[in-house]
This record gives C-alpha cells, sequence and structure tokens, in this order.
C-alpha cells in the first residue's frame, strides 16, 4: 500500500488554526481567506480519513487525533525551514531580543542553542526581568517576544504551555506549618505566584505571614533551604535542594499557571518567526 505523504501546506494551516482558535483568526494570521483555511482542514483531514476537528461554537476545538497531528506538525515546519536554509545557504543577519523572567529562562536552554547554531550571524539579546515589566517591554516595542506567566496584570499572549504550581520547602528543614503560615513570596506585582497562593489560603480558610520577598527565586531560595519559610513554585524549578509539600500536610491545593509567548505587534522577521516556532515546538513537548 502506497504511502501517504503530508502537505505541508496543510500541517501549516493546521498548526495556526491551534494557535489561533479559531478559522477565522487563522485565516487573518495566514492573510488566506477563511474558506480557503476551511478547505485546507477538510482536504487533511480527508486524506488522512481521520476527523482533526470538532465545532465548538465559534472556536474549533481538536481532536486528540488533531492535538497528536500539531505537535508533529510544528517538528516538520520547523525541521523543513532548517532544510531550506542549509540548501541556500542563507546567512540571515540582524538583532532580535527575546524576554523571558530568570526563573523560566532553563527552559529555554536547548532553544537557544539550536537558534544560535541555525542563525550565527543573529545577534540574540536575552533579557530577564519580571513578566508584567516584559509584557510592558513587547507592548512598547523595546522587545521583539517574551516568554511570560500569564495573570491579570498582564492577559493576552499566546498560551504554550500550562504549569502545575506546588508548596515547597527545604530538603532537610522546613517550618511549621500551623497558622500563620511562613511564606517566601514574589514581591508584590512580581508574578501570579503571589496571587495564586493567597487566593488557595484564604479559599481553606488558612491565615499566613510574609516570611521574605523576592523578585527571583535566587532571593527566596536560601531562606526557604534553612526551613525558614514555604514557597510556591512550578514543578520544574525544583532541585535537589527543596522538597514538595500537599494535602497530607495540610496546605491546600493549588491552580496551574499559564506560560505564555507575547510578540510585538507588526509583521515579524524570519529569525523571530523560527524563534517562536522553536519556543513553541520546545515547551509544548515537554509537559
Amino acid at each position: 500500500m502506497r504511502r501517504r505523504i503530508l502537505d505541508l501546506n496543510m500541517l501549516h494551516t493546521l498548526v495556526a488554526i491551534a494557535d489561533a482558535g479559531s478559522v477565522t483568526a487563522a485565516a487573518e494570521r495566514l492573510a488566506y481567506t477563511q474558506s480557503a483555511v476551511s478547505m485546507q482542514l477538510r482536504r487533511l483531514e480527508a486524506s488522512l480519513d481521520v476527523a482533526l476537528h470538532e465545532p465548538a461554537g465559534r472556536k474549533i476545538r481538536l481532536t486528540a487525533e488533531g492535538q497528536k497531528l500539531v505537535g508533529y506538525a510544528r517538528k516538520m515546519l520547523v525541521l523543513n525551514s532548517e532544510a531550506v536554509d542549509d540548501v541556500q545557504r542563507r546567512q540571515v543577519s540582524g538583532e532580535l531580543s527575546l524576554g523571558i523572567p530568570e526563573d523560566y529562562a532553563f527552559l529555554l536552554t536547548s532553544v537557544l542553542s539550536h537558534f544560535s547554531q541555525r542563525y550565527p550571524a543573529i545577534q540574540l539579546q536575552v533579557i530577564c526581568r519580571s513578566s508584567v515589566d516584559l509584557v510592558k517591554q513587547v507592548q512598547d516595542g523595546d522587545l521583539d517576544m517574551a516568554v511570560v506567566t500569564r495573570q491579570v496584570r498582564s492577559p493576552g499572549g499566546e498560551v504554550i504551555r500550562r504549569e502545575p504550581l506546588v508548596w515547597a520547602v527545604g530538603a532537610t528543614a522546613q517550618p511549621s506549618l500551623a497558622d500563620p503560615i511562613p511564606l517566601a513570596l514574589y514581591s508584590p506585582g512580581a508574578d501570579v505566584f503571589r496571587d495564586v497562593a493567597e487566593a488557595s489560603l484564604a479559599s481553606a480558610g488558612r491565615s499566613w505571614r510574609m516570611a521574605y520577598s523576592s523578585q527571583s527565586m535566587t532571593g527566596l531560595l536560601p531562606v526557604v533551604v534553612a526551613g525558614l519559610a514555604v514557597v510556591v513554585v512550578t514543578r520544574n524549578m525544583l532541585t535537589d535542594q527543596l522538597r514538595v509539600i500537599d494535602e497530607r500536610s495540610g496546605m491546600p491545593a493549588l491552580q496551574s499557571v499559564e506560560i505564555a509567548l507575547h510578540r510585538s505587534i507588526g509583521r515579524p522577521s524570519e529569525p523571530a518567526s523560527q524563534l517562536a516556532d522553536l519556543i513553541r515546538t520546545h515547551l509544548a513537548s515537554n509537559d
């Protein structure tokens, strides 16, 4: 039986629909008509004989098969770009700026390494600040893009990952968990972690006190490791110096947070588009 060959243009359209959430928004992003986008989606489904989406009002909800194919499509599109660049031996140059909170920088280590190898002539500048500050810099045009924690103070952006939050204490020492619970939290306005922690404790009827505050985990860690406070972190931020505590310790469950990609308004450069694709693919594949 002849093996089916997937059409990259159709896959590109599928990814745009997944990212935009609707045919209308995808059409605007691709500069296609809505009918053209819908037709490509139907043709892709017909070529595979699989339903990739289901109606959800004005939105489109991908089926399990559709979500699975989007993951493959992202990788194939990145590989396609690599192949074209390599064969044509293009030397793309210029400047590109990326913002990311210090506590998330480790998530993009392989992305930044891969990008620098593909675009050695691009001068990439990475800025580490709070999510709120980074979103404002993107909106003001001072940054090309930023990967941030989505929150009330900085809504919008494209959600590319969801991170569960946990309570953590020092690996070998912890404070008393009796009220008021001593917390090490980010400074007011610095991140949504603080808001989630406050809401969770309030819902559980627990009281707490501020033991220490900082703009980053680097500042909070010594106090927590010493057993003087409880901290809120994502599971990816855990180190061998920290230990998770949960409902069995009397701590209430925490909501997950969303990591979003914000991009500056205007037609993006090719390197900016490639970096955004790499970030999406890497973070989505490491959930």
